[in-house]
């Protein structure tokens, strides 16, 4: 068994083809059935059934699955290790942020990062906090630069960089634009909200914030992205919560008593994973723009 036929097994398992496997790897199918029966004779046993053009993993299969995704990683790890005794920089950092982070906190990071050290990729994923911290909780990343979890749990390590506070925003024309200084929450929820999608971190902020005032929220839209939530409110469809950041002289804050809302900005990182050099630099890079621009 080598490292080649375990990545051509969890291609295969994860595109449940051969085919596109192959294509992933950059291999011919011949070639990566080859690598699959090599794998087979070396165990002793048959990995998938092939039935009616589907690719099913079979019982010895599934115990491979169970562990070859942690021995790659183990055997990445050390490989990471011991490249970075030469001190080395170069290869490609793979790593995740939100597309609010990448949008309004990681341009001039990216552009110092890369002025420094153009023999560095930056091999970096879009994605949603929650399924960022899902993969690095697997060792698919890195690290990645997200909101972070109101629960920090092994094996995740987490390192605030940026405070973010949430304000209530409304367009000009909106009837609490016109409400005064100060509005009460029940005043708030008598309008219809525009809100991050149930399941993120962000959601669940304010949903733990109006739960405790015991006041239900009339949501008109849910999205996953801020940005879209902020032309909305722009658009005087109903209000938000967005981070203070985003700001502009087509929204207008709307001042809201007992309510404080704030998330945290950082970097989520595996508790035994071993950063590359180029990783590490990163991580610096960004922690000094954090404490430069709060």
């Amino acid at each position: 068994m080598n490292l080649d036929e375990l990545k051509a097994f969890l291609a295969i398992v994860e595109h449940q083809s051969f085919t596109l496997a192959a294509e992933k790897i950059h291999l011919t199918q011949p070639a990566i059935s080859k690598r699959i029966a090599k794998l087979e004779d070396s165990l002793g046993v048959r990995l998938f059934d092939r039935i009616s053009n589907k690719v099913l993993l079979t019982e010895s299969g599934r115990l491979l699955l169970e562990r070859a995704n942690e021995l790659l990683r183990d055997l990445e790890d050390i490989e990471r290790a011991i490249h970075n005794l030469s001190g080395d920089i170069s290869g490609s950092v793979r790593f995740a942020t939100s597309h609010h982070i990448g949008l309004h906190r990681l341009p001039p990071v990216f552009e110092e990062f890369h002025r420094e050290y153009p023999a560095v990729g930056l091999d970096v994923r879009f994605l949603d906090s929650e399924q960022a911290c899902q993969q690095v909780s697997r060792g698919e990343l890195e690290f990645a630069v997200v909101t972070l979890p109101p629960l920090v749990e092994a094996p995740l390590q987490v390192r605030r960089v940026w405070p973010d506070p949430i304000e209530i925003m409304v367009s000009g024309q909106h009837p609490l634009a016109k409400a005064g200084n100060v509005i009460s929450p029940a005043e708030l929820t008598g309008h219809s909200a525009l809100l991050p999608a149930v399941g993120t971190y962000t959601r669940a902020l304010i949903d733990r914030a109006f739960t405790e005032l015991q006041l239900p929220l009339h949501i008109e839209i849910n999205s996953n992205y801020l940005e879209v939530l902020k032309m909305l409110t722009a658009a005087g469809l109903g209000w938000s919560a967005l981070p203070r950041s985003m700001l502009d002289d087509k929204l207008q804050v709307v001042n809201v008593s007992q309510l404080s809302l704030q998330r945290e900005l950082g970097i989520v990182t595996h508790e035994k994973r071993t950063l590359s050099n180029a990783g590490q630099l990163l991580v610096k890079t960004i922690i000094r723009h954090g404490e430069e621009n709060p």
